[in-house]
């Protein structure tokens, strides 16, 4: 991969035709840090955030051995490239296919479910082993969060006591609750109000349970959308940890994606065309910019141009390459007025859900990497990681 000291370097020299996503493997690995540091249990890296090589040997180089997988795909990359990762298969809903080359290819034990026929799937494919540890997913509130995530899947606090015994039952190994508070959560409390919930179905149905996963959710600063520091939702969940009825030697887990590779990466776009307070992009919706126009969310953008512009800061809407009309972001994307044709603009923070999302729509899409070496987003992690704590351990409750 070629790198540069800045994104600012490729105005110097002549830039690749299509879009350029910006690695900064140094970021992920500080993020990594900040987590194994301070959550007081088992950082798993939800891969679906984006599974670039480059982040992965980041993460593992870091110390971050354990991976949230979403298909059997995910499942072969991480067993490929590290064969010794815990892989925990945490998708609540999955094809028996799926279930059984992740388990008898892969070597993944931990499953996790949100109903009785999707417990029978894991049991029957897995010819019903005794080393597995199921995690049923519960669905909480996604107040709080930027995208709530609470519709598709999770049982419900109603139905969830009998999953439970029945998952308890049928599991020889460990059993874990989890769940996921919406993705860009914005409030600590979010984190203890759902595990007040999966509590009080735990004493409900009568089990101990051996680990609590708090998900995903995590958030990243965007404009507009600046939460309150890391450390005020890992006090959260260790409040509401404490409290919960599990095992004396119960495990934490986590799963961040996005706040361990947002600020990691960028892409570097150039104007096609500008139409008033309209640029028109060779990267959009269907590149690395899905979440700018399908959220509508804003992204930190800045004009790179050798001779920096004196123009006044002016808001502007963004367009796509595709000859669709939905390859649009309304931002609204700040930068210098006069910005023009040929310009390249970085738009930052896009580490997560950018390179992954992108297809090859309209025969668009085609990326270069390049690594650089700055910081120019605000981050989460300015503070340095501390030495690496204990575990969270609990009293045997009964």
């Amino acid at each position: 991969m070629d790198s540069v000291l800045s994104p600012l370097d490729l105005v110097a020299r002549e830039a690749p035709d299509g879009p350029v996503a910006i690695a900064r493997p140094h970021r992920v690995a500080a993020a990594a840090a900040w987590f194994r540091g301070h959550f007081p249990g088992d950082v798993f890296y939800a891969v679906k955030a984006n599974p670039s090589d480059w982040v992965l040997d980041a993460l593992w180089a870091a110390g971050v051995t354990n991976f949230d997988v979403a298909s059997d795909a995910e499942a072969a990359l991480i067993h490929r490239k590290f064969p010794g990762a815990q892989i925990a298969f945490m998708h609540p809903v999955k094809s028996r296919r799926a279930i059984a080359r992740a388990f008898h290819d892969y070597g993944v034990k931990t499953f996790a479910l949100d109903s009785e026929d999707e417990l029978e799937k894991i049991l029957a494919e897995t010819n019903r082993a005794k080393d597995l540890t199921l995690v049923v997913r519960f669905a909480v509130s996604g107040d709080g969060s930027a995208y709530p995530l609470a519709k598709k899947f999770g049982v419900s606090a109603d139905e969830a006591p009998a999953l439970l015994r029945k998952t308890r039952q049928a599991s020889e190994e460990m059993l874990g609750v989890s769940f996921h508070v919406g993705s860009q959560c914005m409030e600590p409390r979010a984190y203890r109000t759902a595990m007040d919930v999966v509590n009080r179905a735990i004493v409900k149905a009568g089990v101990v349970a051996d680990i609590v996963d708090v998900g995903g959710g995590f958030p990243a600063i965007y404009p507009g959308m600046t939460p309150p520091p890391m450390i005020e939702f890992v006090n959260a969940i260790k409040a509401g940890f404490e409290e919960m009825f599990v095992a004396q030697n119960a495990k934490l887990w986590c799963e961040p994606g996005r706040a361990l590779v947002a600020e990691a990466g960028s892409t570097v776009a150039r104007v096609e065309l500008r139409k008033g307070d309209a640029l028109y992009l060779n990267d959009g919706a269907f590149g690395t910019l899905f979440d700018a126009t399908h959220l509508n969310w804003a992204f930190p953008a800045k004009l790179l141009r050798q001779n920096p512009s004196r123009a006044k800061l002016a808001p502007f809407r963004l367009y796509g390459p595709t000859c669709d009309s939905m390859d649009a972001a309304a931002g609204p994307f700040m930068l210098p007025a006069d910005v023009r044709e040929g310009d390249l603009i970085e738009i930052g923070s896009l580490g997560a859900y950018g390179t992954a999302m992108g297809t090859r729509f309209n025969g668009f899409g085609e990326t270069v990497t390049i690594e650089a070496k700055d910081a120019p987003w605000p981050s989460m992690f300015g503070e340095a990681a501390k030495p690496k704590r204990s575990r969270a351990t609990k009293p045997l409750q009964s």
